[in-house]
């Protein structure tokens, strides 16, 4: 067994119970300067809210205090993997997720076309989020480049997102990110941390120029930035680890590479949170795990827009009895991290968790946000926990020691 998951898988047991975790991505938030109130404070959402005065409640950390998290290493706690030892790179996420051929020896990159204004600055990290058959088109332009026997693979994911694979002999992952995180900004130059990587550097820096010289004249998507340097890792699965048979249900493909990653069965999804329900519901009777994962507070919180945000909220609470329908036994909603649109970004910030069953010990909550959170029986937990205490709730954990 893998280091580090002795205890849990010597005690988990197969057992027909159900455990759904709907993965709002990004959900925590921090108050609007007018009102006060989170996206969370402010959505109506009695669905939500309903539950919570049934429910325990937490806030988790998803890799430690003070650290924001990527969305690799804050699905990766949840799962009970941790992030700080299991790290996986965005571009292998993204190129699994889009079922690319990996190969071992391969070095994958997160790649978003984006918009440079006229002095060479950023002005959209995202280029609009331009729609997925005008970033194919692009791919297909920059697509097939060679330097020194190493191949440039380039295809697209969703939206501005696509994948650069970098294929030849001799090449490391230890290079940097070209993506600043912020307005305003120069791209940052491809460069090796360490000398075996020099090499990967140079092609990456070739296929940088290059697409730089065939997009100038697009718009919106005039550059690309490139981020998530990885190779193909080995990670223990989720049915050696849980005793689990685990059911994936996400739109995005990073989503569905890391689900790919520690063993989960990727269903189909569809392209809306309807459609997604509608997977679970057929899906149902074949497995014993499943991570939905929903999208759309994330990417209202990264641009900036506090009341899209507050929509999908109220979306996804909309929904939600589809899924109460089905009568999971246990059902943790929760996020990866916080996203609060007052940033624009990832943050620092602990996550809210809702864990209902039968067996919890609901408090006197007045709904599902963050205060209540800090005040529930959960307290302040590593996003690592959730796992071993879904399936204590679930009936899957034996009794340790005699």
């Amino acid at each position: 067994m893998p280091a580090g998951f002795e205890t849990i898988s010597g005690l988990a047991q197969a057992t027909p119970s159900k455990i759904v975790f709907l993965v709002m991505d990004g959900l925590g938030g921090l108050p609007h300067p007018d009102t006060g109130r989170t996206e969370l404070e402010s959505a109506q959402a009695p669905v939500l809210h309903g539950l919570a005065a049934r429910s325990s409640l937490g806030l988790s950390t998803p890799v430690a205090a003070g650290i924001t998290p990527g969305s690799g290493p804050g699905h990766l706690a949840l799962f009970g993997y941790d992030p700080a030892k299991y790290l996986i790179g965005r571009g292998v996420l993204e190129a699994v997720g889009i079922d690319f051929d990996l190969q071992p020896a391969d070095v994958a990159a997160r790649g978003n076309f984006c918009t440079l204004d006229a002095e060479g600055l950023i002005s959209d990290r995202r280029a609009g989020r331009i729609d997925s058959a005008a970033a194919a088109r692009l791919c297909q332009e920059l697509d097939g480049f060679s330097l020194a026997g190493v191949q440039c693979l380039v295809r697209p994911v969703k939206e501005h997102r696509f994948i650069l694979v970098l294929r030849g002999p001799g090449l490391s992952d230890a290079l940097t990110e070209m993506d600043p995180q912020r307005l305003g900004a120069a791209p940052l130059p491809v460069a090796a941390t360490r000398p075996e990587a020099e090499p990967a550097a140079r092609v990456a820096t070739a296929f940088v120029e290059r697409a730089r010289a065939l997009l100038r004249d697009c718009r919106p998507a005039n550059m690309v930035l490139l981020r998530g340097w990885s190779m193909y890792p080995r990670l223990p699965a989720l049915a050696e680890v849980y005793r689990l048979r685990a059911g994936a249900i996400a739109i995005y493909p990073m989503y569905r590479g890391l689900a790919k990653l520690v063993g989960m069965e990727v269903l189909p999804a569809g392209e809306t949170l309807d459609d997604q329900l509608g997977a679970l519901e057929r899906y149902w009777g074949q497995y014993n795990f499943f991570f939905l994962h929903y999208k759309k507070t994330d990417a209202a919180g990264e641009d900036g827009d506090f009341g899209a945000k507050v929509r999908a909220i109220e979306e996804a609470d909309r929904r939600l009895p589809r899924l109460l329908a089905l009568k999971p036994d246990v059902l943790v909603i929760t996020g990866d991290h916080s996203t609060p649109a007052t940033l624009a970004a990832h943050s620092w910030h602990p996550v809210p968790v809702l864990l209902h069953s039968r067996w919890c010990r609901p408090g006197d909550a007045d709904g599902f946000n963050e205060r209540a959170c800090a005040r529930g029986d959960l307290g302040r937990l590593p996003a690592t926990d959730l796992m071993p205490l879904a399936l204590a709730h679930a009936l899957k954990l034996t009794k340790y020691g005699a």
